[in-house]
């Protein structure tokens, strides 16, 4: 039987936080330690497949089941619990929902051409040795304007990874320039709803915080662009050489025509004009649906017994297109809804054991538990950071990585004579960013199925999302733009 006298709660943003006094931090770290143990032994000895193909999601159900016996032993009630893992679930209902329309997206932007296209004329536009800063740029560009770095990787990411594969450029180098430039946009955009969310949490105003969060941003932004200018000037690739062969073969195949930009422009115009993302997907769905039997009548009867059951099979499974390139061949396939499967169950995993994590009061205990030992300002700072990525990896949720920390960590900053947009900007160089580096978290998980890319092979390149919070320790530690609330 729970007890009351020990478990409180509070609610911000729409996201539950429980605290339960009975809890120790020991007892807190269990499901940690038993997660990451099995995490690393299945990447490091077990080829990551320990229990097979879904390996990462039953590890996170082994988690969520150690941390159900540490709760039980502590007096909460499996009723609370399932409250919580039901609250994740049902905050992950709508990106599961763009999951399903990203990969039907996918499919019937491939039989349409619209990929193709861009592919076609984005191989004559960007040469390898420019490629990587301009699709930092391209990604930055596209997600300051819709405030998603979701819709950014939807859209122009895809097409990105497709004419960077093409040019023979690592598919790991391209996702995390996409990333980082995607991230950066986010970030700063005052359309993003992490960026409202952030100095909601601290106590500031968005444009505050977004002009504070220029301080940090701009130059690790900086880093990355000259990072990736030296990659592409220096990275080998067969593109060039390749390059008139892939666009005859691409010509060839399919009906190659400015017009099938129509598509991705309608989409992008539909979420500036601030469309929900379900619908403006939806759109870019049913539009490309429309242009599949318009421009490319020939792939349709080449897939299917009709061409509506070839796009019907575009939209829910598998599809391939054959070309006499092998490189070609890898490109044009898509696994359509049924290729997210794969990373929907990896979130539901992930928002199970972030739910039980929380309902037993885990999280905010751990977060006390940094917050305890933050002494000095940078100890402050570090504390935060250390926070939000610990919450990325604990609770798979970028929000709860800024709500939690936010929370906790705001009177503190008060009493240390520190502005809100200290606390906000941390946050975000922190929370926001990094949320995508871990495999099992809801933005890993997105970004890696609808790129194609594992998170494995983006880290490293992810330069913005990695570096961003040594940027920001860095400038706490050398006292460099922290704004006090009162002169010392």
């Amino acid at each position: 039987m729970q007890d009351d006298k020990n478990i409180s709660e509070f609610e911000a943003q729409g996201q539950h936080i429980i605290e339960n006094k009975a809890l120790n931090f020991t007892a807190a770290l269990i499901p940690v330690l038993v997660l990451m143990s099995f995490l690393a032994y299945n990447i490091f000895f077990a080829n990551g497949e320990m229990f097979g193909e879904y390996s990462n999601q039953i590890i996170l159900l082994i988690g969520a089941a150690t941390a159900a016996v540490v709760g039980f032993l502590n007096k909460v009630s499996y009723q609370l619990m399932l409250q919580e893992i039901w609250e994740n679930l049902k905050s992950v209902f709508v990106p599961i929902m763009i999951l399903f329309l990203v990969g039907a997206l996918a499919g019937t932007w491939l039989i349409s051409g619209v990929i193709p296209a861009m592919v076609y004329y984005g191989l004559q536009v960007l040469s390898p040795q420019i490629f990587l800063p301009a699709s930092v740029v391209i990604a930055a560009v596209i997600s300051i304007a819709t405030g998603s770095s979701w819709t950014t990787s939807a859209t122009v990411g895809i097409a990105l990874v497709g004419i960077g594969t093409a040019l023979g450029l690592h598919p790991g180098m391209i996702a995390g320039a996409v990333i980082s430039g995607a991230y950066f946009g986010d970030k700063m955009s005052p359309l993003s709803d992490t960026t409202n969310l952030a100095p909601a949490m601290a106590g500031t105003d968005l444009f505050t915080h977004i002009r504070y969060m220029a301080i940090t941003t701009v130059p690790t932004i900086v880093i990355t662009l000259i990072v990736f200018g030296i990659l592409s000037a220096t990275t080998e690739t067969s593109g060039n050489a390749d390059v008139s062969d892939l666009l005859q073969t691409i010509k060839t195949t399919f009906n190659i025509t400015p017009w099938l930009f129509a598509v991705p422009v309608v989409v992008v115009g539909l979420i500036l004009l601030k469309t929900k993302p379900l619908a403006a997907l939806l759109a870019g769905v049913l539009l490309a649906a429309i242009f599949a039997f318009v421009f490319q009548p020939d792939i349709l009867n080449g897939l299917g017994d009709s061409k509506f059951s070839a796009v019907i099979t575009s939209i829910l499974t598998d599809t391939q297109i054959s070309t006499d390139n092998e490189k070609l061949n890898e490109l044009f396939a898509s696994g359509g809804m049924k290729g997210m499967l794969w990373t929907i169950f990896l979130i539901i995993c992930a928002m199970i054991f972030g739910g039980v994590m929380d309902g037993i009061g885990a999280l905010a205990r751990i977060t006390q538990a940094l917050l305890a030992v933050a002494s000095s300002v940078f100890g402050l700072f570090a504390s935060t950071v250390i926070s939000c990525l610990g919450l990325n990896i604990i609770a798979s949720d970028q929000y709860l990585a800024i709500v939690i920390p936010g929370k906790m960590f705001k009177q503190a900053y008060a009493d240390k004579q520190l502005a809100p947009e200290n606390l906000s900007r941390t946050l975000e160089d922190s929370g926001t960013v990094t949320s995508v580096l871990i495999p099992w978290n809801t933005c890993g998980a997105y970004q890696s199925g609808v790129l194609g890319v594992g998170v494995g092979e983006y880290f490293i390149y992810a330069i913005f999302n990695w570096l961003s919070p040594f940027t920001t320790l860095l400038f706490a530690a050398l006292n460099i733009k922290i704004k006090q609330l009162t002169a010392k």
